[in-house]
């Protein structure tokens, strides 16, 4: 797997001061995509061990609240296979609960990443256990919409995959029955201070 670009200090692709890694292929092509040059699979550098090591101490300090994987699309099922490891060896390190959080955006839909999805891979489930925000759906230009955060249109959403997941269990239902939309600080859903 390539990554395109790495970003620390990050405060726009997720909640908190995050460090954000953009891998590298995308083959959905979404109109008016704001990263167009991530989608070539050979864009950018491979994700070395050390890379990935480097990525992972960046998130350490108190002022990190944790990490935040974008693409390209990360769901492709090659970046699924680059990327599973190094989430389970993150959530090792960094525990849910710890206060550092794994976001990830994906073109897919949650119902496109359950059995019989388009991009379920036998590692789906692995590298979904280990996401706590979800922001999922193709952008949208006609939705496009500046005043939604976390998101470029309305189609899109934000999952707290965390209540999904304990929802999907106490009901006993698939976690796409289960969606749970995390809820933002009420000042910023107001659109006034």
């Amino acid at each position: 797997m390539n990554y395109a670009e790495i970003k620390h200090s990050d405060i726009a692709n997720g909640e908190g001061v995050r460090t954000t890694l953009f891998v590298s292929g995308c083959r959905r092509h979404c109109p008016h995509c704001f990263n167009e040059s991530a989608w070539n699979f050979a864009a950018g550098e491979p994700f070395t061990d050390e890379v990935a090591q480097a990525v992972a101490d960046s998130i350490a300090p108190a002022y990190v609240d944790g990490i935040t994987l974008l693409g390209g699309e990360p769901m492709e099922p090659e970046n699924q296979e680059g990327l599973v490891g190094f989430l389970e060896d993150l959530r090792r390190r960094y525990p849910r609960g710890g206060g550092k959080t794994v976001w990830c955006y994906t073109g897919d839909t949650l119902d496109e990443l359950m059995p019989g999805g388009p991009h379920r891979t036998d590692v789906t489930d692995r590298l979904l256990d280990c996401i706590d925000i979800l922001v999922d759906g193709a952008f949208v230009q006609e939705l496009h919409d500046i005043t939604l955060r976390f998101r470029g249109s309305s189609n899109q959403r934000v999952i707290d995959l965390n209540a999904t997941r304990d929802r999907a269990s106490r009901e006993g239902v698939s976690l796409a029955e289960a969606v749970c939309l995390w809820e933002d600080d009420p000042v910023f859903s107001t659109h006034s201070m």
